[in-house]
C-alpha cells in the first residue's frame, strides 16, 4: 500500500485527471452497439475530454462539458459520461470563488431539469429530479469544502512563516542587546579599572623616591583593583551562563558599593565627596547597577579628564518611584573632544539611563566644572531592558 502511494505521488496531476475520461471512452467502446458506437464515442469524448485540463482552467472545463450535455440533449442521448458535469462542477467550486460556484451550481440544476423533463417517465419527474438535485448540491458543497480547507492550510503556512521570520528577528534583536549590553560593561569596567590603575602607577612612580611607604601602598591599591576588574568580568560574563557559580558568589554591585567606589576614586586621585538620601533597599538590583555604572562612569571621566586638585562629588537621591543622579566636579570644562566623545561612556550612559525612562544631561556647569545629571524611573519597566 506503501509502495503504490509512493508510486501515485509520483504522477503529474494531469495524469490522474486523465484516468475518469480514458475509462468513461472505453465504457463507450466496449457496450455499445455498432451503429451507436460513432454518435456515442463522439459525445463522451466531448464530454469527458476536457476534464483533463479542469484543474488550469476550471471554468472554461466547465463551460464546454456544459455545451457538450447541451447537445447531447439535444440529440436525444444518455450516456455514463454525464458524470463529467459533476466533476466539472466540483472542481469550479473548488478553484472558483463564490459567485463562479454559485453561477455553475444553477447550470447544472438547469441541465438537471431539462434532463428530467426529457427523459423522465411519466410520473416519475420527482424522484430523479430530487436524485440529480441531490448529487449537484453534493459536488458543490465538496468543492467548496476543498477550496476552504485548502485557504485555512495557506494561511496556517503564511502564518506560521510569519511567526517563524519574527521569531528569527526577536532573536537577532536579542543577540543585538545582548552584544551592547556587554560592550556597555565591559567599558565600564576596564575603563575605569585601566584609569584607576594608571593614575596609582602615575604616582606610585612619583613618589617612589619622597614617599616610599606611599609606593607601596599605591601599587598594593593597583593589584587590587586589577583583582577587583577581573572579579567584575568574571560575574558580568558569568550571568551569560546558567551554571556559572560566580554569578552567585560575586553580586551585582549597587548603591551600598558607591562608598568603595568613592574610596578608590579618592585614593587615585580625586577626592569624591558621596550623598546618599532615602532608602535604597527597594530598588531592583538592576537599577541600583544602573546607578553604580553611571556613577563609575562620570568620576572615570574626570578622573582622566581634570587637572590634579580636582574634587567630585555624587548625590543620589531615592524615592519609592525615582533615583536621581548627580556627579560634579570642580574642574574645569571638557575640551571639545572630551565632551563629545567618540567612544562609548557618555552613549552607554545615555542607553542605561533610557532603559529606566531617563534623560542623561552631560556638560560644563554654570559656575564652572562639569556636571552629570539623570533621573531614573523605577516603574518605567527597564529592569528587562537593563
Amino acid at each position: 500500500m506503501t509502495a503504490a502511494r509512493r508510486w501515485g505521488s509520483r504522477l503529474p496531476p494531469t495524469a490522474w485527471d486523465a484516468l475518469l475520461p480514458t475509462l468513461l471512452l472505453l465504457n463507450v467502446v466496449t457496450t455499445r452497439a455498432p451503429q451507436e458506437l460513432p454518435t456515442d464515442l463522439a459525445l463522451t469524448a466531448a464530454l469527458a475530454l476536457p476534464l483533463v485540463w479542469r484543474r488550469r482552467a476550471p471554468l472554461t472545463v466547465f463551460g464546454a462539458v456544459t455545451a457538450a450535455a447541451f447537445v447531447q440533449l439535444l440529440v436525444d442521448v444518455q450516456l455514463p459520461a454525464d458524470i463529467a458535469l459533476l466533476v466539472a462542477l466540483y472542481t469550479a467550486a473548488a478553484h472558483t470563488g463564490r459567485r463562479g460556484t454559485l453561477v455553475a451550481a444553477a447550470v447544472v440544476e438547469a441541465g438537471a431539469l431539462l434532463a428530467c423533463l426529457r427523459w423522465a417517465s411519466e410520473g416519475a419527474f420527482l424522484t430523479p429530479f430530487v436524485a440529480l438535485t441531490a448529487m449537484a448540491v453534493a459536488a458543490a458543497v465538496l468543492g467548496v469544502n476543498v477550496r476552504t480547507s485548502r485557504a485555512f492550510l495557506a494561511a496556517l503556512e503564511e502564518r506560521a512563516a510569519r511567526l517563524e521570520q519574527e521569531q528569527e528577528q526577536q532573536a537577532r534583536l536579542a543577540v543585538a542587546e545582548e552584544r551592547t549590553r556587554i560592550t556597555r560593561e565591559m567599558h565600564d569596567i576596564v575603563t575605569h579599572n585601566l584609569s584607576v590603575m594608571v593614575a596609582l602607577t602615575d604616582a606610585a612612580v612619583y613618589a617612589q623616591h619622597r614617599a616610599p611607604d606611599k609606593t607601596t601602598t599605591a601599587m598594593l591599591q593597583v593589584s587590587e583593583t586589577g583583582r577587583q576588574a577581573l572579579t567584575d568580568m568574571r560575574r558580568s560574563l558569568g550571568l551569560l551562563r546558567t551554571d556559572e557559580p560566580d554569578a552567585e558568589r560575586h553580586p551585582l554591585p549597587g548603591i551600598a558599593q558607591l562608598e568603595t567606589l568613592a574610596d578608590q576614586m579618592c585614593t587615585a586621585g580625586l577626592p569624591t565627596r558621596l550623598e546618599v538620601r532615602g532608602g535604597h533597599t527597594h530598588i531592583p538590583a538592576t537599577a541600583q547597577l544602573t546607578v553604580y555604572r553611571l556613577v563609575q562612569e562620570a568620576l572615570t571621566n574626570a578622573l582622566k579628564h581634570t587637572p590634579t586638585g580636582t574634587h567630585a562629588t555624587v548625590r543620589i537621591q531615592c524615592s519609592a518611584e525615582t533615583v536621581t543622579v548627580d556627579v560634579t566636579d570642580s574642574g574645569p570644562g571638557r575640551p571639545p573632544r572630551a565632551a563629545t566623545p567618540s567612544g562609548h561612556g557618555i552613549p552607554g550612559m545615555r542607553e542605561r539611563a533610557t532603559a529606566y525612562g531617563g534623560k542623561l544631561r552631560a556638560g560644563p556647569l554654570p559656575g564652572g566644572g562639569w556636571g552629570v545629571h539623570t533621573r531614573l524611573l523605577l516603574d518605567s519597566g527597564g529592569a528587562a531592558s537593563a
